[in-house]
């Protein structure tokens, strides 16, 4: 990266030099993105909303389905970009996309146009445009600063699909509530300053002029209310006739208006508040992870499968998925159960058995076992064999010496019960197991 500016590190130096006109979509919109500048992420109840849902998403574990790019695969679990692990790769898409409903994705070329990477992008703003034939999206960075790149390359995450064919709806709906909680907030912050700052309302017993007033004040403040004041005792001449000491009362928010913030914003959001203040159990994680958590990873997936794989490759099985393990929050009953029902059927190995408990792998925790009881699966035919009863015996050959069913004195063929040939051969229709 030495000498390397950041856009050229994303887009190699590609530039539009005509940078032509506007795609039209079918609805008769110009595809025009531009980030919401409403400030959602920038109250703290919509923020922990944000935080917690990007936070689960970056627990999702990326997988390289084939071989066509399998070489990239621990570069996506570990380090799909120069500048961040996986976890905030994830994090960083899941955070735009819950902020302003878009998110972008652009991959990383050598200097060969091979793919060796993926980057998450926010852009101020992104056009489509179509040069020559080639569609292309245009980003503006908040440096003022743009870049270019094929459509087919990019993937693009959204939520709130309505107007816009290609990008997300904005935050704009959320506007009367982060009215509410700047009101609220605003309310809390003067009445606390309100109730600790007046302690005594005195009353002036003559005429005096504000400057006057406003020394006595200090004045009786000083003598009265420091911390020289170590007596107890408050004394007063009779500049004032009356003085009451107030009460303070410390303000407590309104409970309604509190709990109808918080479940405007825990709807949008998609979440509740045992999430955000991870309360929660297994019932209700699996029911975030249903309705939030796991459309993410099956957009996310899609979305990489296609702008890093050929319509051919996608064909022959190759894809990228995002997986979690979802049994991580769940009781230790449940997850022992889960453990012992799917180990001895061949179902989880030993390190399935370890991620379920978020314990480390084990050496050659890969292998498969089911019950034999307990036999590794690349052993089960090679235990010991079953003995075997003939029922119906084939003919013998002639001139093999004396064996049993060769010809007696009478010339007849006596039926005798041989042991089988451990090979099975000479067998017909009818062996049965002894047992």
């Amino acid at each position: 990266m030495d000498g390397i500016k950041f856009l050229d590190y994303l887009f190699h130096k590609k530039e539009l030099k005509a940078l032509g006109n506007y795609f039209k979509m079918l609805n008769g919109y110009s595809p025009t993105f531009t980030s919401y500048s409403g400030g959602v992420y920038e109250m703290d109840l919509t923020r922990t909303a944000i935080n917690s849902f990007a936070t689960h998403c970056s627990k999702l574990k990326p997988e390289i389905e084939g071989s066509a790019l399998k070489r990239l695969e621990k570069t996506l679990q570990y380090k799909p970009n120069y500048f961040m692990d996986t976890t905030k790769f994830i994090k960083r898409l899941a955070t735009y996309v819950a902020v302003e409903h878009t998110a972008f994705i652009v991959p990383i070329e050598d200097e060969n146009g091979t793919l060796c990477g993926w980057y998450p992008l926010r852009a101020e703003r992104c056009e489509v445009r179509e040069v020559n034939g080639g569609i292309y999206l245009r980003y503006l960075f908040a440096n003022g600063e743009y870049g270019a790149i094929e459509f087919e390359k990019v993937g693009i995450l959204t939520d709130f699909e309505y107007k816009d064919d290609l990008f997300g709806e904005d935050n704009s709906t959320l506007q009367p509530t982060m009215q509410l909680i700047h009101t609220q907030n605003e309310g809390i912050i003067n009445a606390v300053k309100n109730s600790a700052n007046i302690r005594f309302l005195a009353k002036v017993a003559n005429m005096l002029k504000p400057e006057d007033i406003k020394k006595e004040r200090q004045r009786f403040t000083e003598e009265n209310l420091s911390a020289e004041n170590d007596s107890g005792m408050i004394i007063y001449d009779n500049k004032f006739s009356e003085l009451k000491q107030v009460e303070s009362k410390p303000y407590t928010p309104n409970a309604l208006q509190m709990q109808l913030i918080q479940d405007n914003v825990c709807t949008h959001f998609g979440t509740n508040m045992d999430i955000l203040q991870n309360k929660f159990n297994e019932e209700t994680w699996n029911a975030y992870y249903e309705g939030k958590i796991e459309q993410f990873a099956i957009q996310l997936s899609l979305v990489m499968t296609n702008m890093s794989f050929t319509e051919r490759e996608r064909a022959c099985g190759n894809a990228i998925t995002f997986s979690a393990n979802r049994l991580q929050y769940a009781s230790n009953a449940t997850k022992l159960q889960v453990s012992t029902q799917l180990f001895d059927r061949a179902l989880l190995n030993r390190n399935g058995v370890m991620d379920i408990w978020n314990m480390a792998h084990v050496e050659d925790g890969d292998k498969y076992y089911i019950r034999k009881e307990y036999t590794e699966v690349s052993q089960l035919g090679k235990g010991e064999e079953k003995p075997q009863i003939i029922i119906q015996q084939m003919p013998q050959e002639s001139g093999k010496g004396q064996q049993a069913g060769e010809p007696a004195g009478d010339g007849q063929t006596q039926e005798t019960q041989t042991e089988p040939p451990q090979d099975g051969s000479g067998q017909k229709e009818g062996v049965k197991d002894a047992d």
